[in-house]
């Protein structure tokens, strides 16, 4: 076996099973979870019946690279979103389906990095576990940069030395932040495009959460954008990565894509290709319709402040309940330790969490995420305030 598997840690959901495995729930009260990040408002219902229409479509084997008609609504959809110039997307060379960004994230550290005894990937802490995983197994070193309440949670680089930059191979970005919330801002997205630049290394954006964000008028920027702004219209040593199940409630379509470095994108498919990872056609035909409407994306937009005002007018009082940036977590800070609350939350109320603890990892400061927990306010409306009032019952019993 590949001795590299044996740094893997568990994952957070294996780690909250063995954590109230003892604990017995009050069994008259409904169980609630704000613990999985998985949408579940219901998919549109216009992308259900393309993909229903287009099932003729699994007689033949698709192209790794995708359709030409997918990967042109994807540069529309870039062109239109994040105000990139049409003319600078080329179709054919900029842009490459995923199966998710889940499984692209992972495969893209295979990819570019290189090894050697000194190789290292950064990304925030805590974080998205994938980033871990992809570092681990490409044989590099993590160097971990904390987001704490002192730096707005998000990652401070401006304390990254000069030497750890030159070591690194793959930033991995995540904004709107897992599990924070935070929106990484121009200035920041422009300043680490030059570092990338003057040390060398790939910037790998995880922009999932993009279209789920409070006002209207102010969407959260992304890598591409920042490009466009400086000229850089061959998107040099930037990835970004977009998905349709958070923006379009479609997780269990496995449908996203990644875009920008032609040169990278280039060795990407040809990775890609030996991995075995084409989309189905039936599933590039419904991402086609998904990608080119966007009413559906601001209805749901507009069920997610919804249930942000009345969750937080409810937990407020009680918790240290800061106010994310975008996405669909709230980040809340615990009265009791995070693994603690959470047990307290499953055994009094029947509540699910994330420990904050068990997406982040020890540095020389501690664990960034311990003392908060993490939660999904994916669930009907309805169903997250009963949850709320739940916890706000608990913290006030403790």
């Amino acid at each position: 076996m590949n001795h590299l598997l044996d740094k893997l840690q568990p994952y957070p959901f294996e780690r909250i099973r063995a954590l109230l495995a003892d604990l017995a729930p009050p069994a008259a009260t409904p169980a609630i979870s704000f613990a999985i990040g998985e949408p579940r408002h219901p998919a549109p219902a216009f992308v259900l019946d393309t993909l229903a229409r287009e099932l003729g479509g699994m007689s033949g084997y698709p192209l790794t690279k995708g359709s030409d008609a997918l990967r042109g609504a994807v540069c529309d959809w870039l062109a239109r979103r994040f105000s990139v110039p049409r003319q600078w997307l080329d179709a054919s060379r900029h842009v490459l389906p995923v199966n998710g960004t889940r499984e692209a994230l992972f495969a893209i550290a295979q990819a570019i990095v290189a090894g050697g005894a000194d190789a290292l990937v950064a990304y925030p802490n805590p974080f998205y576990q994938i980033y871990e995983g992809a570092t681990l197994l490409a044989g590099a070193e993590p160097y971990l940069l904390d987001c704490t309440a002192d730096n707005g949670f998000a990652p401070d680089f401006d304390q990254v030395a000069a030497e750890t930059w030159q070591r690194c191979q793959l930033l991995y970005l995540c904004t709107p932040g897992n599990p924070t919330g935070a929106v990484l801002s121009m200035e920041t997205l422009k300043k680490l495009i030059a570092l990338a630049d003057e040390h060398d290394f790939i910037i790998a954006s995880d922009e999932c959460y993009s279209e789920i964000y409070p006002c209207e008028d102010n969407p959260p920027p992304g890598l591409l954008q920042a490009c466009a702004e400086s000229g850089r219209a061959d998107f040099a040593r930037c990835l970004v990565f977009h998905s349709l199940s958070k923006r379009s409630n479609l997780p269990g379509l496995r449908s996203g894509f990644v875009a920008g470095d032609a040169a990278v994108l280039e060795k990407f498919l040809l990775y890609r290709t030996y991995h075995g990872c084409a989309m189905s056609p039936p599933v590039q035909q419904a991402s086609i319709a998904a990608w080119q409407d966007e009413t559906h994306v601001c209805d749901n937009r507009a069920q997610y402040r919804r249930k942000f005002a009345a969750v937080t007018e409810i937990l407020a009082p009680v918790l240290d309940l800061p106010t994310p940036d975008a996405g669909f977590y709230l980040w809340a800070g615990t009265p009791i330790s995070d693994t603690d609350f959470t047990r307290a939350l499953y055994r009094d109320a029947h509540i699910q969490v994330v420990p904050g603890s068990f997406l982040g990892r020890d540095t020389a400061t501690g664990n960034p995420g311990a003392n908060r927990v993490r939660l999904a306010l994916v669930a009907a409306e309805e169903e997250c305030i009963a949850g709320a009032w739940r916890i706000r019952q608990v913290v006030e019993n403790l």
